[in-house]
């Protein structure tokens, strides 16, 4: 076995998020020399259930492994159908196990990645749950920093407590990056109020849900929508009102000016 290529996979496994755990079984799995080989995790969130499967294969040119996928079957709560895909391990690329579940729930996730050309960007990735690739998974959308999404100054732009610290502000702002749905405290009217946000790069806005962590824009969307079809309902009725009225009074001016003329003709 090569010391060298086992300590550098401990130590790529370790940060890719899967822990120490595995650390023994990498070993044993690199002295049987076999062309490939598969090691199983178990990752937790809340009530979900990420069962993680680590893909490595050997070179052909020599006694070094790689450590080249791991595929994600989620299984959330209150559900009986498992969201499934794979991350590739790539060089100043990697997905950490974390921020690929923050992904499969559909949250954006800031990442300093490099192109084919070995230049190194920016960019926010999320994941487009209506597009699937040839390798059946969902496609990553990229939202480049000439994208124009700016967390800090979309984040000024709400009366956040945290923001007022310096170190809660940089907290902040790394969790959102990594994906999280993160709490905060709301400053409304005198009121701290906490809720939890969300970075959306998309629509360059930050996604805001309450106490119960149910999206806040959705529910007053609805509440605006049963707003104005009610005030439709209330114009339309005065106006109705308003018509009959008319009808009503316009006859009374006629008969009027018939009644002036027969006493003019009298």
């Amino acid at each position: 076995m090569n010391e060298k290529n086992f300590e550098y996979l401990r130590d790529q496994v370790k940060y890719t998020g899967f822990g120490e755990g595995l650390e023994g079984e990498l070993k044993e799995k690199m002295q049987e020399q076999k062309p490939s080989f598969t090691m199983n995790h178990e990752a937790y969130y809340g009530k979900d259930v990420a069962r993680v499967s680590l893909n490595f294969k050997k070179s052909e040119q020599s006694d070094m492994y790689f450590f080249n996928s791991y595929k994600v079957d989620l299984l959330k709560e209150h559900t009986k159908d498992s969201l499934q895909q794979t991350f590739y391990i790539n060089k100043g690329n990697n997905i950490t196990m974390k921020e690929a579940y923050n992904l499969m729930e559909g949250r954006a996730v800031n990442k300093d990645l490099t192109n084919k050309e070995g230049q190194l960007y920016n960019a926010w990735v999320q994941m487009d749950f209506k597009e699937i690739d040839t390798k059946g998974n969902f496609k990553l959308n990229h939202y480049h920093e000439n994208y124009g999404y700016d967390l800090e100054n979309t984040l000024s732009k709400h009366s956040i407590k945290e923001l007022a610290n310096p170190k809660y502000k940089e907290e902040l702002m790394d969790s959102l990056k990594k994906g999280n749905l993160q709490s905060v405290t709301f400053l409304r009217e005198g009121n701290e109020i906490k809720q939890f946000v969300e970075a959306n790069p998309q629509f360059k806005t930050i996604t805001i849900y309450d106490g119960n962590r149910q999206r806040i824009d959705n529910r007053q969307s609805k509440e605006e929508k049963q707003s104005e079809g009610s005030s439709k309902a209330v114009k339309q009725d005065a106006k109705k009102q308003s018509q009959n009225a008319a009808d009503d009074g316009s006859e009374v001016p006629q008969e009027k000016k018939r009644r002036k003329k027969q006493s003019n003709s009298m």
